[in-house]
This record gives structure tokens, C-alpha cells and sequence, in this order.
């Protein structure tokens, strides 16, 4: 555990009461602000009108510096986002893009307004430019934000922001990926907030000193001239529109989108029965060389109308896959906005306004300085929202009409190759950097009523899209062999989860090997777990073919499909690992699908037979996994049937049951939990053949428990366990000990916390 530095906590960031933070702010800075009468005086059309020109602001921004962008971080990725915040540092609009984000963008206003008003002062025609995650603004280093404060008749407004991952920021690895740092001092430098525009002067000193560190300076210098662009539409957009309307009315429609946000959400909320939820996941390495597992546990309570997420008892910060406190929140909000507020405008100030957090710090989502923090987004801060979606899933899932927004985890986590080397293609060689952006294709998680889509993308970021192969070669040295969906990587259930995909390439236009930095998760365990008895979908697998067969394939004019045919011998890649890619050898990644929704035995044969012929699935996992016996492709009802029998038996003779069951329940009056689960009264019953399985709030149910290999989840299980950690890891199914329905399934470490004895994620409180 990273012990922190003295002082270093005046570099921290947390949410603030906005009242007091005005009775903070100096006289030399006023701010424009309306009374409630005022937000209440609105008339419905104008503040609608206002609403929606507010919403097409961030729109043109993102444009902005799309046109701008040279980066396809940007360009293709959408891996950045926007906002427009009140005078106080208050989200009132933020951008569909990098919803992680979300939750970092005000803690750097905030910590602006208590720590620079007074020197070096906030004034009209200022931008500040911060990449320190401790301060917020965003999750890593590489998220770098350029934000300003927009005054109107010599009061501060309100503020404008746009923040993008750079390529490179320095630091030992490629792409500031650092996969054996111990210490933020072997990452990139984080910098707190700095005036880079001053009077609408870019501080030609600032920019030379900022994009210096970087191994792409003129990318990130181009980018940050792209945020500076973005911010400058903002600003105009928002002055046009007071202009137009009056500052008074425009700052009253800003209170009032964030009070209608924040009363809408409380409103769903309070709908639901009161109750706790209890999730928890691994990160399987913590630098390079680790072989630990490494836990993130949250209890997710509902009370009336407000949430409270407890992430007490994760595990110390370790390596580099921590993240601060402004990637814990920017996890929760990753998994709010979709599933609670995807019907609600994203007002975020107003949404964040309905959840507490709590929260050790020197923890792997809240990590103190100076701990490694660059794999903070896709890495601690993804399974945060994993675990969080997983809680909010659950609690969803009790109301067949919220029901539809339950979803089982998607893509656990970002598969990171970073490369770098010579380019030797044009008339002089020239240095390359990129991070390989293919798994921008992830699967989403199935649903209660539909299955995961496939390669649908990421969950956090709505607008992701991969980039364009052809493009990919003509930018970098690389032949791309294939790209392409990989069957079985859904997670089995009743509805099956999204498909992930596989790719590969080698090295084509440069005769010197190049590096390769890996960072990645989900190998050893699951990162994307099913839901109500639903399989985690495929683990994550990076393999080097070194030996490899390419160029003679290619010298016979014979493009490979496959890795068996480039060569017999592949190297697995480490979770974390700084390699090479030399010329004639071969990388491949396979990357992640959402988890399944249900007991694979449960779901419709012929939709496993449509499966099977859109090459979904193939016939091992027909059978072995689902249970459907084919004929020709047409579904042979009555040996299917014989086959789920004896699969259903064989779950009766591996399991052990804890607990008894106490008789039958009343289907009919009872309360749905999940696609399995009831409440009967104070009892809780299986919901398909009413057996009781014990009280609400008591331990433990009587569950059917059985642990055995991985591989035994399914086809999707890819990678070998023991590659990469030391822990036992082991597939565990809990099942109704009567008709021997999947409960839950989950590929876990071997002490992974018992649901027989740890209900948190099957029992409520009715409210």
C-alpha cells in the first residue's frame, strides 16, 4: 500500500455544499445567481426552449473538436465529453459521450474556485487546463480537461468544459501506460489546474511546457488547441443566449433542469421497495509481475427516495489499477445514467444531488497520492459501475415496467494494446504511437426481455464507434488479419449476452520490432457477469504468436483465418506486460461480450437455433451449454427436453444444499424478485416451482452450491486461470434445490463471498 505524501491532501477533491462554497468565494469574484421565485416564475415554454438550445450546446462543442481533433481517441472513439456547469461548478448539461466523466468534471471546478480566485484569480477570457485525477476533471492522467469561466456583465455565469484522452502524456510506458509502476512518479506527470488561456491568450509558455512531456507533441498539441476551440463555441452559444433571453431567465432554466432532474429521479426511486444490494469483483493482476486478485465490493441501499453506495471493506490500493475518488464517482455515474436516468435529461448536478457515497480512502476506487492511477478509468473506475449496475440491476428487476432498463453487466473492462515503433513506409521513417481502439466494440449484457447486443459498444460511452480498418493501416505499420465477431463470447441464459470480438495483425511497413504495452482485466475471473443464474460472458485473451508462419502464408498468397494456422506456439499476454511486436510475428486480441440473463436451460430452442446458424454460437454450446439438441438446424423437441433433464440432474448430483426448504408458496400472490426468485409473505420461494427456500432477512437460504473448473461455465471461458493468477478460481452455480433452476452463476475466486449465507442480493425490506 502506497503510503500518502504530507500536503498532498490539499490536491484532493470532493463535492461541496454549493452554499457554502459561494460564502467562500473572494468579493473580487461575484457571481450571477437567481432566487427560487425566479425558477419558479418560468413559463413551461420558455424553459423547454432554453432546456434544448442549452442540450445542442455541448452537441456543437463535441463537433468542434471532432473537426479539430487529429486523435481517433476522439475522432472515432468518442472517448472525451463535455459540460456546462452554473456558476458554482454545478453540472446542468453534460455531452453523450465518456459518461465516466461525468463524475469528475465539477470536482475541478470546485477545487478552482476554493484554490485559485484569490492567485492567480479567475477572470473573463481565462481557460484552465488540469490532467491531476486527485483534483478531478478526469479519471487518469491522460484525461486532461480545459474548462473556463464564462462572465456575463463582470459576474461569473457560468463555465464551459471539454476533456479528451491524449494519446501520450510521458511517463515510462508507451501511451503513459505504466504496467509495472508502483507510484504515480513512474506515470505521467498529473498537473493541478494551471491558466493555459489568459485574456483569450493562449500562454504560449504553458503549451510548450505541457505538450513537451508527451511522445506525440504535435497531437496533443493539436488537441488542446481543439478544446480551446470547443470551450470558445460554448462560450459564444451561451452568450447568444442571453442575448436573447436574459441572463436571469437563462441561469433560472439552469437551476430549474438540474431540480427537475434531481425531483424525476427521487420520484423513480421512491416507487421502489427499500433495501440493500450487495456486489462484488476482481482485479486479476495489479502491476506487472503481480499474480493477487484484488477486490472492489460495494452494498448499494435504497431509503425512500435517495441512494447510498457503501464501498466498504475493497480491497488497499495496489499497482496501478487504482483510481481516486473522482473515478469512484464517475463509476457510479456510469451505471446511474443509463439505468436510472436514461429517460431523464442528464442534468448531472441535480442527479448526483440523490446519492451519498461511502468510503475508505487508501482503497483501490479511492486511492490516496501517490498512488498509480493510469489504469483508474478502465480498470477500478469500469468495475465500479459494473458493481454498481449489478446492485441497481437487481433492484429493478423486482418491477416488470423498470425491468426494462435491467441489464447485465456488458464489456467488464478496456482491452489496452498500446504500440509504438518506426514507421518506414513514406520517404523519411517516422516515430508512430497508437492505442489499438477495435474493442470500442464490446457486447452489452442481456436483458430480462432480449438478448445483449452484439459489438454494440461500450456501456460508457454511448456514441463509441470502432475505427475503420482500412484506416487503422494507412495511419499505422500494421496489416490487420482479421476482425471479427467471435461466436460463444455472449454469456449463455436465457437471453443471451452481446458478442465480443477478436483481432489481429502484424507488424507491415517498418523493420523493427515495436513496442507493446498490454493492460488489461477479466482473464482469470469474470468481469461480466450474468444476471439471475445468466454466465459471465468470455474472458478476455491477448496471445503473441512469436514463431510464427505469416510470411511464408503471405509469400503463398494465403491470408490466415486462423491462429492454429500462423502458428503452433502462442504466448499468452499478462494482464499487465510491457512486450514487442518484431516484423513476421502475430498479435491477437480477444476482447469481452455481456453477461446472459436467466438459466441458459430456460431459453428458447429456436432461438438457440437461429444462434447456431447466425454462427452466434456454435453446436458445442447448443448442446453442452444450452441444452438444444439439432437436426439438420431444426430443433429435435423431445431430445432436448431428455438432454435439459439429464443436464438439470446433473446439477442435483454435483451440489450440496445448505439449509432446508420449508414447504410450497402461493405463485400466485407473490412478489417477483428476479426471472427466478419470489417473495411470498416473509418468505422467499424459487419462481418456478414455489419451493420456500427460507425467510427475508434470514440465513442462510437453502441453496444448491457447486464450484468446479472454469472451463466448466462454458466455451466463452478462454483463458487459463492459473496464466495469470495463484488463487484457486472456480465456476460457481447456485441452484434451487427442487427443480434445480440456475440461480446465479459466476467464474469467482474460491472465497468469493457464499449467497447462501450473504443475501444481500436476494433479499429486500418491503417499503
Amino acid at each position: 500500500m502506497t503510503m500518502p505524501i504530507p500536503g498532498s491532501e490539499a490536491f484532493s477533491s470532493r463535492p461541496v455544499d454549493p452554499a457554502e462554497l459561494a460564502r467562500s468565494l473572494p468579493a473580487s469574484l461575484p457571481v450571477h445567481t437567481v432566487t427560487d421565485e425566479q425558477v419558479a416564475a418560468l413559463d413551461p415554454l420558455t424553459y423547454e426552449v432554453i432546456r434544448h438550445r442549452l442540450w445542442s450546446v455541448t452537441d456543437e462543442m463535441g463537433e468542434a473538436l471532432k473537426r479539430m481533433s487529429g486523435s481517433p481517441i476522439v475522432t472515432d472513439a468518442n472517448d472525451f465529453d463535455f459540460a456546462i456547469s452554473d456558476e458554482l461548478g454545478q453540472e446542468v448539461q453534460v455531452g453523450l459521450y465518456n459518461t465516466m466523466l461525468v463524475g469528475a468534471v465539477d470536482l475541478a471546478i470546485y477545487w478552482t474556485l476554493r484554490n485559485r480566485a484569490d492567485n492567480p484569480g479567475i477572470e473573463a477570457g481565462d481557460m484552465f487546463l488540469c490532467n491531476d485525477p486527485w483534483v478531478g476533471g478526469g479519471l487518469h492522467q491522460n484525461d486532461v480537461i480545459v474548462y473556463q469561466p464564462v462572465f456575463h456583465d463582470g459576474k461569473l455565469f457560468a463555465w464551459t468544459s471539454a476533456i479528451a484522452h491524449q494519446p501520450d502524456l510521458g511517463g515510462v510506458g508507451l501511451g503513459s501506460f505504466s504496467p509495472a509502476a508502483q507510484d504515480v512518479f513512474s506515470e505521467s506527470l498529473p498537473t493541478p489546474p494551471v491558466k493555459v488561456v489568459r485574456d483569450g491568450r493562449l500562454q504560449r509558455d504553458v503549451a510548450d511546457l505541457w505538450v513537451r512531456r508527451s511522445r506525440v507533441p504535435m497531437l496533443v498539441g493539436l488537441d488542446l488547441r481543439a478544446k480551446i476551440g470547443a470551450n470558445n463555441v460554448g462560450a459564444e452559444r451561451l452568450h447568444a443566449l442571453i442575448r436573447q433571453y436574459g441572463a436571469d431567465t437563462v441561469k433560472a432554466v439552469m437551476k430549474r433542469m438540474m431540480s427537475d432532474a434531481e425531483s424525476r429521479l427521487r420520484g423513480k426511486l421512491a416507487t421502489l421497495p427499500d433495501g440493500s444490494w450487495t456486489a462484488t469483483g476482481y482485479q486479476d493482476q495489479s502491476h506487472e509481475g503481480d499474480r493477487n486478485l484484488h477486490k472492489i465490493t460495494v452494498t448499494t441501499t435504497k431509503t425512500g427516495e435517495h441512494l447510498t453506495f457503501d464501498f466498504t471493506g475493497t480491497d488497499p490500493q495496489a499497482g496501478v489499477v487504482n483510481c481516486t475518488y473522482a473515478g469512484m464517482r464517475g463509476g457510479v455515474m456510469l451505471a446511474l445514467l443509463p439505468i436510472l436516468a436514461g429517460d431523464i435529461p442528464w442534468s448531472a448536478g441535480g442527479l448526483m444531488r440523490c446519492f451519498d457515497l461511502i468510503t475508505e480512502e487508501g482503497t483501490l476506487n479511492n486511492a490516496t497520492f501517490p498512488a498509480a492511477v493510469g489504469r483508474g478509468p478502465i480498470g477500478p473506475a469500469w468495475l465500479t459501475g459494473s458493481l454498481v449496475a449489478d446492485c441497481l440491476s437487481q433492484m429493478l428487476d423486482r418491477d416488470l415496467e423498470l425491468g426494462k432498463n435491467v441489464q447485465a453487466t456488458c464489456c467488464g473492462t478496456w482491452d489496452t494494446a498500446v504500440i509504438a515503433g518506426l514507421d518506414e513506409r513514406g520517404a523519411q521513417p517516422a516515430p508512430f504511437l497508437s492505442i489499438m481502439m477495435e474493442p470500442m466494440a464490446g457486447g452489452y449484457g442481456a436483458r430480462p426481455h432480449a438478448d445483449g447486443v452484439d459489438t454494440g459498444g461500450l456501456f460508457c460511452i454511448p456514441m463509441g464507434r470502432v475505427p475503420d480498418v482500412e484506416m487503422t493501416e494507412f495511419l499505422y505499420p500494421v496489416l490487420t488479419l482479421w476482425r471479427r465477431e467471435v461466436p460463444d463470447s455472449g454469456g449463455p441464459g436465457r437471453h443471451r449476452g452481446g458478442l465480443g470480438a477478436s483481432m489481429a495483425f502484424t507488424p507491415h511497413g517498418t523493420s523493427v520490432p515495436m513496442g507493446l504495452v498490454l493492460a488489461s482485466a477479466g482473464k482469470a475471473v469474470a468481469q461480466n457477469s450474468g444476471l439471475s443464474g445468466g454466465l459471465p460472458g468470455n474472458s478476455g485473451l491477448d496471445v503473441v504468436a512469436r514463431t510464427s508462419r505469416v510470411k511464408e502464408l503471405f509469400a503463398a498468397g494465403e491470408m490466415p483465418a486462423e491462429l492454429s494456422e500462423v502458428s503452433d506456439t502462442l504466448e499468452p499476454g499478462q494482464n499487465y506486460a510491457s512486450s514487442y511486436l518484431a516484423p513476421g510475428e502475430v498479435f491477437a486480441m480477444t476482447w469481452q461480450g455481456g453477461g446472459g440473463y436467466g438459466d441458459p436451460l430456460l431459453r428458447d430452442p429456436s432461438a438457440v437455433a437461429r444462434d447456431l446458424r447466425e454462427e452466434k454460437i456454435t453446436a458445442e454450446a447448443a448442446r453442452s451449454v444450452y441444452g438444444v439438441v439439432l437436426e439438420s438446424g431444426t430443433v429435435d423437441s423431445a431430445a432436448t427436453e431428455a438432454v435439459r433433464s439429464r443436464r438439470r440432474d446433473t446439477r442435483r448430483t454435483r451440489s450440496r444444499v445448505t439449509g432446508r426448504t420449508s414447504g410450497q408458496a402461493d405463485l400466485s400472490t407473490a412478489r417477483r424478485i428476479d426471472d427466478n426468485l419470489v417473495e411470498s409473505g416473509d418468505r422467499i420461494a424459487c419462481g418456478h416451482c414455489g419451493e420456500i427456500l427460507g425467510d427475508t432477512g434470514e440465513t442462510p437460504l437453502a441453496l444448491a452450491v457447486y464450484d468446479g473448473p472454469p472451463t466448466e461455465a462454458g466455451p466463452q471461458i478462454l483463458a487459463t486461470a492459473t496464466d495469470y493468477v495463484d488463487a484457486p478460481v472456480v465456476f460457481r452455480q447456485y441452484s434451487c434445490p427442487s427443480c434445480w433452476t440456475a440461480l446465479w452463476s459466476g467464474v469467482v475466486p474460491a472465497d468469493h463471498p457464499d449467497l447462501a449465507t450473504s443475501l444481500g442480493r436476494l433479499t429486500v425490506t418491503t417499503g
